[in-house]
Formats: C-alpha cells, structure tokens, sequence
C-alpha cells in the first residue's frame, strides 16, 4: 500500500471528523439549509471556492490543456467570469428575498414567482442533471485513487461517496463551510507548491508547448466546442446553479455576498491558470496518455519527490470532494424541501425535513457512484449537467428576478421549450451543434425567445400566493 494512498485515507478521516464535529451545532432546518444565515465573507468565500474547483477544474481542466494547451483556460475561466455576476447582481437581489421571505431553496424563489408547479418540475430536471455532476466529481476522486493505490473505479467512487455523505449529511451547509475551509487552504497549497517542481521535472517553461507554438493560442477553439465557446456554456449556470445560489441564502448580509463571492470570482480566473500548465507540463512529460484524465494525477506522482506529491493527491482529493458535497447540498435540499413537502407532506415539521435531506443525500451518493461507472469521462459527464442546468434555470431565474410581472406561463414556456431544443440540437448533431450555436445556446435561444413571446402575449392575471404568507 504506497505512502500517497495511506495519506489521503487519513486525510479522509480528518474531513469527516470536522463535519461530524461541527455537526453537532445544527439545532433547526435553517442551520442545516442555510447555515442560520450567518456566514461571513471569509466562510462564504471558502465554500463557493472549494465547490467551484473539482473534477472539472482540475483533472478535466488538465486533460484539456495536455489536448489543446493554453485556451483550456476558459473552463475555469468562464466560471469565474459567470461568479463576478453572481457577486454584484443577482446575487445582492436574490439574498434580499430569500432574507425577507424565509427561503431555503431556490424552488422556494420559483414556488413565489411562478408556482408550484414549475418548482417541481425545475427540482426534478436539476435532480436528474445533478447527478451527472455528481458522478463527474466520482469519476475523479476514483482517478486518483487508481493512480496512487491500484483501487477499482467502483471501490474509488464508493470512498468519495462515503466521505462526502459522512461529513455533508451530519450538519448540512454548515458542517460543509467549515469542512471546505480545510479543504481550501489543502488544495490551493499542494497545487501551488506543486506547480514549479511539475514544470522543472517536464524539462522548463521551454517545453510547455510541447513543440507546437499553437498551443498558445488562448482563442483556440476546436470542433469539439472547447476554448472561449465554453463561456456560453458555463458562464450561465455558475449564475443560476441551484447550489451555488442556496449557498448565498446563508451570507450574514450584502456585504458577504460581494467581498465573498467576488473574490471567489478573481480567485477562479487567476487558479484557471494553474490547472492548464500542469496540463502542458504532462503533455511534454507523458505524451500518448490513451486517457487524458489521468494527466494530472501522473504528473503529480511521477513528476513530484514523494512528499510533494501526496501533498499535491490530497489537493486534488479535496477538490473533487468539496465539489461534491456541493452537489449533494443541492440535491438534499431540493428534494426535501421541493419534493418532500412540496407535494408528499406539505405540513412536515423541521425535523423531519431535515431528515428527509439526509436520507436524500444518502440516495444521491449512491446513484453518484452508479453513474460514475457509465460516464466514459468527465467532461462528458459535466456538460450534460451544465447543458440543462443553464437551459432550464437561467432564463426563468432572471426574468423572475428582473420583470415582475412575470408568472408560471412564461416560466413553463421556456422550460418546455428550451429543454427540448437543447436535446433536440444535441441528438441530431452529435453534441457538435451548428457552428458556435452549440446545443446549450440553441436552448437557451428557444427559451428566451419562448419566455418572451408569452410575457407580451395578453392574459389574465392571477396572483400566486407566496410560500412564506
């Protein structure tokens, strides 16, 4: 059993000792939900960071960079320039009705604009979404696990599962933020020390480009949609992601939201460098890798003294864990609060809801391990969940937030539009689209221009009752 291997299970016991610990404060569904809307800008700022880097910030951000070189940037660079939006627009909007209503999920935000009927329609789409992510998260917690230790991909993804769910379901956002602070200062520090032994022992910042100047192309984009044209697909959903905004439900106030979130922002598009030049360091390292994923996670073991390298594994362990607990916050949450009580047991008690979470998030990580075992790799898994959260959520959001005026037609028209255009546009393209109009912008498109048409068509107004009244 090598030392790496030995390192991150201790460190796995560490995370789910935190969670437990801090467990054991949370007295209500507010606590479990939202954290008592009492996080600070620092405690804000750690877990929207640690769930915003993951698998696909890191082990697919690095299998981009090895393919294409220096324009695999834009996958974490869209997401940090999507954050920067969240941070001073709607995020300020959206915690100011969530404060003055009592939400606790976004379908809380949708039950009040457009009824309870898109609410469950939106919860069950994002549950099925969601687990795609999920299992991308798996997929590379079981990477590394392979790498260091010789585990099974099953075996891999049932430990991240059974860390995540540990420390996740014992205190809700809570046990999360303070677990992914741990996480934090882990993954920023192994990746940053690493970074300069893996471009040394590649043979320089000479050879990053691995003999090919057109990796420097920061503006590359290939067939396969990848470079800038990630904007439009992630930039969105780093916006309107149910787990990110539910996240923002638990700031202390305003002034949380824009320090925290928005140096979340800064931080994402500054850290979107470092996964591309592990990427071109391997490419010049280990060229011929059959599957890119495993970039990263050799570079940090056959490229690193041993020290460093466990340091490095536990760095990308924690990304891919933080992410997923993230996930599994919003699966949790949506399906007790959406599903449970929206439409099983409308007059549960707080205990009980927040029961129903924990066994949810039990499902959710079993289900994650499942799908990590159909997903052939990560970014396959990452775009389906991208790709419909952005098409279903990003149009009924904004102009919830933005049009008063606004109802359940018009939410439900880009919803039964979009969705089936963003699928409609994937299947007869084969994911390519047509040109830069790639399946997610074609549902995007549909939905706007659905949501629109039915906001200027004339109809008779009726008021949909607040949930929190």
């Amino acid at each position: 059993m090598s030392v790496h291997f030995v390192f991150l299970i201790a460190y796995s016991l560490l995370m789910v000792g935190v969670g437990l610990w801090v467990g054991r404060l949370v007295r209500s569904g507010g606590d479990f939900f939202v954290a008592g809307r009492g996080l600070s800008p620092g405690l804000l700022f750690s877990t929207f960071l640690a769930a915003n880097i993951g698998a696909g910030s890191t082990v697919n951000a690095t299998a981009l960079a090895y393919r294409e070189g220096l324009s695999a940037w834009w996958w974490n660079g869209s997401a940090g320039i999507g954050s920067l939006l969240l941070a001073f627009w709607i995020g300020p909007r959206i915690w100011r009705l969530a404060k003055a209503r009592q939400y606790l999920t976004v379908g809380d935000f949708l039950h009040d604009r457009f009824g309870r009927g898109v609410a469950g329609l939106v919860a069950v789409l994002i549950w099925l979404g969601s687990l795609s992510i999920l299992a991308a998260q798996l997929i590379g917690v079981a990477a590394v696990l392979a790498v260091v230790g010789g585990v099974p991909p099953v075996v891999g993804s049932l430990i991240g599962a059974a860390v995540m769910t540990a420390y996740f379901a014992a205190g809700g956002l809570l046990s999360s933020a303070w677990v992914n602070r741990v996480q934090l200062v882990v993954l920023l520090a192994g990746f940053l020390l690493a970074l300069p032994f893996a471009v040394a022992h590649a043979g320089g910042p000479a050879a990053l480009t691995a003999g090919d100047v057109a990796r420097l192309d920061f503006w590359y984009t290939s067939g396969a949609g990848s470079g800038w044209t990630w904007l439009i697909v992630l930039g969105p959903a780093f916006i309107v992601s149910p787990g990110l905004l539910q996240k923002a439900y638990g700031a202390r106030d305003e002034r949380a939201i824009r320090w925290g979130i928005g140096a979340t922002a800064a931080a994402l598009m500054l850290f979107a460098f470092v996964p591309v030049i592990f990427g071109m360091a391997a490419a010049a390292q280990f060229p011929g890798l059959e599957n890119a994923d495993l970039a990263l996670p050799s570079i940090l073991t056959g490229g690193l003294p041993p020290a460093m390298g466990a340091l490095a594994l536990a760095a990308v362990f924690s990304a891919e864990v933080s992410s997923a607990d993230a996930v599994l916050f919003m699966l949790s949450t949506s399906a007790a609060r959406d599903l449970y009580q929206g439409f099983v047991n409308p007059t549960a008690t707080d205990a009980q809801i927040v029961r129903m979470a924990r066994w949810a998030a039990f499902a959710g990580g079993l289900i994650g391990v499942g799908l990590s075992l159909v997903y052939a790799t990560i970014a396959g898994a990452l775009t389906t969940f991208y790709s419909l959260l952005t098409v279903t959520l990003f149009v009924p959001v904004l102009g919830g937030l933005l049009l008063p005026r606004a109802g359940a037609r018009e939410a439900l028209a880009a919803i039964l539009a979009g969705v089936p255009a963003l699928l409609g546009a994937h299947v007869t393209t084969g994911g390519r689209g047509f040109g830069l109009w790639t399946p997610t912008l074609v549902g995007l498109a549909v939905a706007a221009v659905a949501f629109g048409v039915s906001y200027v068509t004339p109809r008779r107004t009726t008021e949909i009752p607040s949930r929190s009244s």
